[in-house]
């Protein structure tokens, strides 16, 4: 039982890094979503040219192109941001059952070494 439960831990800690990795990565997604709207908000509002930085130097791009590479942009983000959110749920549910397991196996550990103590009380 020990070894599993030391399984259990380690399982557990696995699962609360990899929701740490998601966390990072949902973070850098929706920094990403939020610059893609600015811009986009930006692109749409202006009447002037629209600009766009190729290497070292800014260019002249057409506006109705731009919209539709940003739009494009946003909807590859949000589903990045969809998939890494369920993601999280999983792993979420996942870590509660195994805290819901090492509870309820540490309970039992106690319980099981409260009757083995007084077992031999009982016998004399």
């Amino acid at each position: 039982m020990e070894a599993e439960t030391r399984q259990k831990l380690q399982d557990l800690q696995i699962l609360e890094q990899n929701l740490q990795n998601l966390l990072v990565q949902k973070q850098t997604i929706q920094e990403d979503l939020s610059e893609v709207l600015n811009a986009l908000e930006e692109v749409k509002r202006t009447s002037d040219a629209v600009y766009k930085m190729v290497g070292s130097i800014m260019v002249v791009v057409d506006k109705k192109k731009t919209i539709e590479e940003l739009e494009e942009k946003k909807k590859l983000a949000e589903l990045r941001n969809a998939s890494v959110v369920k993601q999280e749920k999983l792993i979420e549910t996942k870590a509660h059952e195994l805290q819901l397991i090492e509870t309820k196996a540490h309970e039992l550990q106690e319980e099981l070494k409260n009757l083995l103590q007084k077992s031999p009380s009982t016998a004399k």
